[in-house]
């Protein structure tokens, strides 16, 4: 483990491997486990009975809720959001009489990405920057940016801005008063902001 202890805090039942990175003000709170070789960066918040690793990439200013796994091939960006008990695959075709390590498909989350709680993300896939996916929803294809992806299987009801506040008709978010256009069927660009 990197850094000094007043950089940042680690529960006492938690329990984080021999060379893993941290950084200066996480918390890392109770009953978690990060394991060797993963990375996790600054002002980022582990709940309770949260596994990081191995080899796993977690932004700066990421919160990932209770009851959360990060396996190996999941890379969180900066900003990231993981709702209490959301799920990672990281196989497609699981067996637990055949072993699929070699098979791990990589999953990428993209800057200030929210998962609600329950969600499930299929593995070898992507979310694209500040999309939302909605609480019990599966994902199993690509998300692109800005996307509100709800329901088994997710798919996109609409948009989100970085805010996370859902878009109307004239794509301007009501917090922020960011506009975006949709350029093609399934991409929104922020315009203004």
């Amino acid at each position: 483990m990197s850094g000094s202890a007043s950089d940042y805090s680690v529960h006492e039942s938690a329990y984080v491997d021999d060379g893993v990175v941290v950084g200066k003000g996480t918390k890392i709170w109770h009953f978690s486990h990060i394991l060797k070789g993963s990375r996790i960066g600054q002002n980022c918040s582990v709940g309770q009975n949260v596994v990081i690793g191995p080899d796993v990439a977690v932004g700066d200013n990421c919160k990932i809720q209770n009851n959360v796994s990060l396996y190996k091939g999941v890379e969180l960006e900066r900003g990231v959001f993981c709702g209490p008990s959301c799920v990672f695959t990281n196989v497609i075709n699981p067996r637990a009489e055949i072993e699929r390590k070699d098979e791990f498909r990589a999953t990428k989350v993209r800057r200030g990405a929210s998962i609600g709680a329950n969600a499930t993300i299929v593995c070898g896939h992507e979310l694209g920057e500040y999309c939302l996916i909605a609480a019990g929803a599966v994902v199993t294809t690509n998300v692109p940016a800005y996307a509100l992806m709800v329901g088994v299987p997710a798919r996109r009801r609409g948009w989100v801005s970085r805010a996370g506040e859902i878009l109307g008709p004239d794509l301007v978010c009501p917090r922020t008063g960011e506009r975006y256009r949709e350029d093609g069927p399934d991409r929104l660009v922020l315009i203004e902001g």
